[in-house]
């Protein structure tokens, strides 16, 4: 046995050979650049420690964030026919909805689902922009109908969180129809007295801004959001103008009178619960975990506690 063979140069190699590191531990900000760890980021909602840049969160992990303790219960969606046109570019519509399923992990570009916030019971969409952009489909028309349905069915309040490229071409007219079919469903919460509330996250474009994303009873936006139906490039190319600074963006609608609210992240799910309450005719949320006391068992309490010290005396 060679020893310095077999065990010193193993040992050696073994304390100074370079170890590989998982490649999703770290993730570099888009705006300055700041190297964050993957919890820490997750833990701020996917919003910069350094900048508070806010970058792409999935439904899920929006909802985990929104929703007491981060429970939910998904909503069942109707299952809209598959390539009804037979659409076909570089790769056939199916293919691409396969890649767009295994990348994601989801099964279409919208999750609907039940919870509550600050003991607040309410119904939650959201779009994935990282699926297919986040484009408007016969799914996401048959899921905004579920969600406004499940909201009346409840009588709870609906919040959307909108994020999408506008309309999916690969389903051509069938993808517009979505627009008035949205627009009817958001009616029924209107005529049931429901609040509908709109949060606006970057991007929200085309068809989807045409529609359902701009009906909302209230309009909340992230920072710096681009708002728009045509797209500022496409504006500048037409009018052959240069554009304002920060034109389209979130703060730019909330100077001119688009938006109510511009809200971080971080301070969303507060904010929601205060609009909804009040939107719902309750009283404010209590902090913490428990409930309010109701006022009559305070009463009873306060009238019980000079019959107890009659007695002691």
């Amino acid at each position: 046995m060679n020893w310095i063979t077999n065990y010193v140069r193993p040992r050696i190699n073994s304390i100074f050979s370079r170890r590989e590191v998982p490649e999703n531990l770290w993730h570099k900000c888009d705006e300055c650049g700041s190297m964050l760890f993957h919890r820490e980021l997750a833990d701020n909602l996917n919003v910069c420690t350094e900048c508070d840049h806010h970058m792409a969160i999935t439904p899920r992990a929006r909802f985990k964030g929104l929703f007491d303790g981060g429970i939910f219960t998904e909503v069942d969606v109707p299952e809209p026919t598959t390539d009804p046109l037979q659409f076909r570019d570089q790769k056939k519509y199916p293919d691409r909805m396969k890649s767009a399923q295994k990348s994601t992990g989801e099964k279409e570009a919208m999750l609907v689902a039940l919870g509550e916030i600050g003991r607040t019971p309410i119904v939650a969409a959201a779009q994935d922009f990282s699926f297919m952009g986040g484009s408007m489909g016969m799914y996401v028309g048959n899921a905004i109908i579920a969600a406004a349905e499940k909201a009346v069915e409840l009588k709870r309040p609906l919040i959307l969180f909108s994020a999408a490229g506008g309309a999916r071409m690969q389903e051509g007219i069938l993808s517009l129809m979505q627009m008035p079919r949205t627009t009817v469903a958001v009616q029924m919460l209107k005529e049931a007295g429901l609040p509908y509330i709109v949060v606006l996250t970057h991007p929200t474009t085309g068809g989807v801004t045409a529609s359902y994303a701009m009906l909302g009873d209230v309009h909340i936006s992230e920072p710096n959001a681009l708002i728009c139906f045509a797209g500022p490039r496409v504006i500048e190319q037409t009018i052959r103008e240069k554009l304002p600074e920060g034109f389209q963006r979130a703060e730019y609608l909330l100077d001119h009178g688009m938006l109510d609210r511009v809200t971080k992240r971080t301070e969303m799910r507060e904010e929601l619960i205060t609009i909804t309450r009040m939107l719902m005719n309750q009283p404010p949320a209590v902090k913490g975990d428990l409930p309010a006391p109701e006022p009559e068992v305070v009463e009873e309490a306060e009238a019980e506690a000079p019959a107890d010290e009659a007695a002691k005396e």
